[in-house]
Formats: structure tokens, sequence, C-alpha cells
């Protein structure tokens, strides 16, 4: 018996964001979903944050000078149901692509590190939100809940993501590699923040995360970085000193096998572009072989992971037994459990 596995071409975003604009980022993104499915790629992945931008100014000054870009950033943060959102969703329909978009999301009052999964008929597989924001993230974004761990089922293999750090959390991969996952987009904001001062926020580390992520699951990992454009360092760095803690470029978008091996000439770091790889989810198998972490090569009798999937639901309604409400009483929304 002979089993067709899935073949396709892939596309990791090197690009700088539409800076605190969400109308030109939709733009931006629609041109982006266009040029890839042009080339033949049936996936594309967003940056982390990649709307409207990640906001580097947290990291460059106190919160009170970072304090007068709040409410632009959120204001030109995606709400899921906007015409914005529409339209993206529209350019995955049309050019029949799945799109893996990192954006800040808007929900209420709040913001969340997200990535929203679209299907190549337009419609959502799922929405995620970064499972714990890093360092001074945590000024601007909310936590996601145990049903951001989930891996699902599309017709290019099953399918996961994740953002920046969440690759150093080993128990978080583990959980998405027992989940079968075959192909992962990890999205990162730009490696050009403390240059020479902060090792760990450079480009061999976390160009090395992706890799390892690969060998570890057995998966192909494609991983989008964004570009730090000359107009952000000229809003952003207003004296010398912010200057040299953000450098314009940074982009290190990368692609590569279920053995870790690369699998396209990389960009240069300050060039914009889409990165592109042919993924062949045969290959898999022949990984997995050696070593599979959360099969054969596991060890379930001394370690073992426990994973709570439950939504973090902040209210939660009920009707006490008796009472009666009205049918069209409003609810506060809720996030269903995932589909794995």
């Amino acid at each position: 018996m002979s089993i067709e596995h899935p073949r396709y071409r892939a596309a990791a975003v090197q690009v700088s964001p539409a800076y605190l604009d969400l109308d030109a980022g939709v733009d931006k993104a629609i041109g982006l979903i266009a040029e890839a499915a042009s080339a033949g790629a049936e996936l594309i992945g967003f940056p982390e944050t990649w709307m409207p931008g990640y906001p580097f100014f947290i990291w460059l000054d106190s919160p009170a000078w970072s304090a007068q870009f709040v409410q632009r950033y959120f204001d030109n943060s995606l709400a899921y149901g906007t015409p914005q959102a529409d339209r993206i969703a529209e350019a995955a329909r049309e050019h029949s692509i799945t799109v893996v978009m990192g954006l800040s999301e808007r929900q209420g009052g709040s913001l969340y590190i997200g990535q929203w999964i679209i299907g190549p008929d337009g419609e959502t597989i799922a929405r995620r939100r970064k499972l714990r924001p890093s360092h001074v993230e945590r000024s601007v974004f909310g936590d996601g809940d145990g049903s951001d761990l989930s891996v699902y089922t599309t017709r290019l293999g099953r399918l996961g993501a994740m953002s920046c750090w969440e690759h150093v959390q080993p128990l978080s991969r583990y959980a998405m590699f027992a989940q079968n996952e075959q192909v992962h987009v990890a999205s990162w904001p730009s490696f050009s923040l403390y240059p020479g001062s902060a090792y760990s926020l450079g480009p061999e580390v976390n160009i090395a995360v992706s890799q390892v992520y690969a060998v570890e699951g057995g998966c192909f990992v494609v991983a989008p970085c964004a570009t730090v454009s000359e107009e952000m360092i000229e809003l952003l760095c207003t004296d010398d000193a912010k200057r040299a803690m953000l450098l314009p470029g940074g982009g290190y978008a990368r692609i590569f096998g279920p053995d870790g091996r690369p699998l396209h000439e990389p960009l240069a770091p300050d060039v914009e572009g889409l990165a592109y790889a042919d993924l062949d989810l045969g290959l898999i198998s022949l990984a997995k072989a050696v070593a599979d972490p959360a099969g054969h090569y596991a060890r379930p009798d001394v370690t073992r992971l426990l994973l709570n999937k439950t939504p973090g639901d902040r209210v939660v309604p009920f009707v006490a037994p008796g009472v009666e409400i009205e049918e069209d009483l409003p609810l506060p929304a809720t996030r269903t459990t995932a589909d794995v």
C-alpha cells in the first residue's frame, strides 16, 4: 500500500510591518498573501504581532515614556469580526492559501499576542494566544490559556503555532509534540534589540531554538521573522541611547525540515521578502524513526506532562436551578475548548 503524503510549498515572511497603522497593515498583508500564492505557496506564516507591529517601545525607556504609544497601539490592534479581519480572511479564500497571521489581538479593553490560523476557504481554523508574554511584554498583553496549546488537522497536515519565547518552554513544546504536530509556525518579532548586550535575544540563539524545535518534534518549522524599518527607527529611537538599543533590519526568517535541516537559502537580515521551501510530510516518519520524544522514545513511567486545556474564561455564566432568564439576555463571550 502506498500513502500519498502532503507535499506543498510554504512561505515565511521577512518584511517590516506597517507600524501602528492597521489599515495599511491589512493592505500589506493582502499583498504578501497574493505574492506567496502566486509563487505556489499553500501556507504563509507571519511574524509575531506583525499587525500592527511589535511594541519595541516597551524595551527602550520607562513606562511613562512608552505611554505615548499605548492608545495608538491599542487602536490599531486587530479585533476579530471587524472589516479589517474580514479582508484578511477573504484574501486567504481568494488565493486558496492557509494563513497564520501574527497579531496584537484586541478584545474588550485588553490586548493579547495572537496567531490567527485561517484556512484556504477563508474560515477560521484557530485563534490562539501566547500562553505567557515575555518579560516587559506583560505590561501590554494578557495571558493565553491551555486551550492555546493545540494542534489542528488540516489538508496540509497537523498544524500548530507558537510565538517567540513560547519556544523556550520545554513543557509547552512537549504538549505540542504529543499532539502529533507535523508543521509548526514559529512566529518571531525581529532579532535586532539590545545588540551585543543580550545574546539570548539575538539571532544565534533564537534561530537555534526554531531548529531544535524541528528536531525534537520531528516536524517542519516555518519561522517568520520581521525586519525593523528605518521608519520605525525614526519613530521609536528619539536619542542616541535608543538608536544603540534597536537597529534596523534583524530579519532571520527560516524554514527547517524534521531532521533540523535548513530548507532554503536565507535572505540577508536587512532584506525584505518571503523565504520559501517545499515540504514533504513523508519525511517525518524517517525523522521520528530515530527519535519520537512523545512516542517510542518517551519514558512515561519516569516523566509525564500534565496538560490542562480548559479555556481560561474570566466569567462563567450560570443560572441557579428554578430561575428563569430572558432568552435574549446578553452573556459574556467565552473561549471554547480547542480542537485537538
